[in-house]
C-alpha cells in the first residue's frame, strides 16, 4: 500500500502482464477510485495509434498509463518498450494531484518491466518524439 493509503487492485498487474507477457494489449489506463481507496484499470486498448492512447487521457483528471511503445532505434533496429506515464495536467485539482504523486511508486513496484517513467503535465510532453527522445536517450 502507499503512503497516501491507496491500495493497487490486483486486476491492474494481470492487465499489466497481458500487455507484456501476451501482448494482449496495447496500452492500459489506470485511475484512482473514486473513494481514493484504490488503483483500477480504467480502459485498456488492444490496437490503434500513439493518437488514440493519447486522446484516452482525460484533460482535467490524473492517471497512470502504460503503453507498449514500438519505434526505431538510431541504428534502424524496431524496438518495443514498456514506458509508464505519470499524466498530471495542470488544470487537475490540487488534491487530486497529491494523491497520485504520493501512489505513483506502489504501482510502479507492483509492474515489473517498465523501461522508462514519463511524467506529463500537458500533450506535448506526452507527444510520440518526446517520448521517442527519452526511449532512445535510457
Amino acid at each position: 500500500m502507499a503512503a497516501s493509503g491507496v491500495g493497487v487492485k490486483d486486476e491492474c498487474i494481470n492487465a499489466f502482464q497481458d500487455l507484456k507477457l501476451g501482448r494482449k494489449l496495447k496500452y492500459i489506463i489506470y485511475k484512482i477510485s473514486d473513494n481514493f481507496k484504490e488503483v483500477v484499470v480504467e480502459k485498456t486498448g488492444e490496437e490503434g495509434e500513439y493518437d488514440d492512447f493519447i486522446a484516452s487521457l482525460p484533460e482535467n483528471e490524473c492517471r497512470y498509463a502504460v503503453y507498449d511503445f514500438n519505434y526505431t532505434n538510431e541504428e534502424g533496429g524496431k524496438r518495443t518498450k514498456i514506458v509508464f506515464y505519470t499524466w498530471s495536467p495542470d488544470t487537475a485539482r490540487i488534491k487530486m494531484k497529491m494523491v497520485y504523486a504520493a501512489t505513483k511508486e506502489a504501482i510502479k513496484k507492483k509492474l515489473d518491466g517498465i523501461y522508462v517513467e514519463v511524467q506529463c503535465t500537458d500533450l506535448a510532453e506526452a507527444s510520440y518524439e518526446t517520448v521517442l527522445e527519452k526511449v532512445n536517450r535510457k
